[in-house]
């Protein structure tokens, strides 16, 4: 039996709690992959893999989720709920199977919340400040090369599950990294970004590097939007398009569902935020469908 999981905070902590409840039953390696995986039917899932945080597959033993978008309609095994985090849900059910103790009541809930993006105004300005919301920052999947951080982060949260590691040397040179980034980002979006309607636009396609950094920037430079659309190409081939939504967390006006709007365009997501990939090919033409839906602020 794996453990198959997304690499961002929330999938770190599934795996985290996974390992707890059913270490004698598992083989000690995990798979880390994105939904687009599953959902482009390219995983290599198999049977008896436990899989969180990512949609459904015939082939798991058992399946934990709170995406909306990934709402099942077939019988599996597990539990889904629609929760602030996955790690949430696999932690109710291994608590009610007595697998589970209170010392990761402090985790899940910053789990909760950040997952959720139940943050303030300051959280997001100075994560500096806030150790849980910095470490969930150094968490990023730039074509794989992570793997070794993310098994990292999940021994030593295994460990002390009470208190962020960020003592720990990698953690505190990729946080130091996360504050640099956030500062270069600030500019980026002022650069990129467009406003239509209440809608912010921010379009990297016209850069060669991509840059990264606090997603909740743009509702605090944008304070007057109610949901921000992000382009950028997936890679250097130019060959598909990465598109990311989200509602402000701020401005709570958007009534779009976004899980279900890019369920529409081979993606998904929660209510409030998602991401789908769409070939390059015709991509702006669906992309100013989104944008139309999203400027119409119509629920669904």
């Amino acid at each position: 039996m794996r453990i198959v999981t997304r690499p961002d905070f929330d999938g770190i902590v599934c795996a985290v709690l996974l390992f707890e409840a059913l270490e004698k039953d598992l083989s000690s390696k995990i798979l880390w992959i994105e939904p687009g995986e599953i959902q482009g039917e390219k995983a290599d899932i198999r049977e008896g893999d436990i899989l969180a945080n990512l949609p459904w597959h015939p082939k798991s033993s058992l399946w934990f989720d709170h995406h909306v978008s990934n709402k099942p309609d077939q019988e599996f095994k597990g539990a889904f709920d629609i929760a602030p985090s996955a790690a949430g849900v696999v932690y109710e059910y291994y608590k009610a199977l007595g697998k589970l103790t209170s010392r990761f009541d402090e985790l899940v809930e910053n789990t909760d919340m950040i997952d959720s993006a139940d943050l303030t105004l300051d959280q997001v300005k100075t994560p500096e400040n806030y150790p849980w919301v910095l470490l969930s920052m150094t968490i990023k999947n730039e074509g794989y090369k992570d793997i070794d951080y993310w098994n990292r982060l999940v021994s030593l949260l295994r460990t002390r599950p009470d208190e962020p590691p960020v003592q720990d040397p990698e953690v505190r040179r990729r946080c130091e990294g996360v504050i640099r980034e956030n500062a270069e980002f600030t500019g980026h979006l002022k650069t990129h970004t467009r406003i239509h309607g209440q809608i912010s636009v921010t379009d990297f396609r016209p850069l060669e590097v991509v840059p990264s950094g606090n997603r909740f920037l743009t509702y605090s430079l944008f304070p007057d939007t109610i949901a921000s659309l992000k382009i950028r190409y997936k890679d250097k081939n130019k060959s598909q398009v990465l598109i990311s939504i989200g509602r402000s967390i701020f401005n709570r006006n958007c009534r779009v569902n976004v899980g279900r709007l890019l369920a529409r365009y081979g993606g998904g997501g929660h209510a409030g935020a998602g991401g789908c990939t769409l070939d390059a090919k015709g991509a702006q033409e669906k992309i100013d469908e989104i944008l139309q839906v999203l400027m119409e602020n119509q629920e669904g």
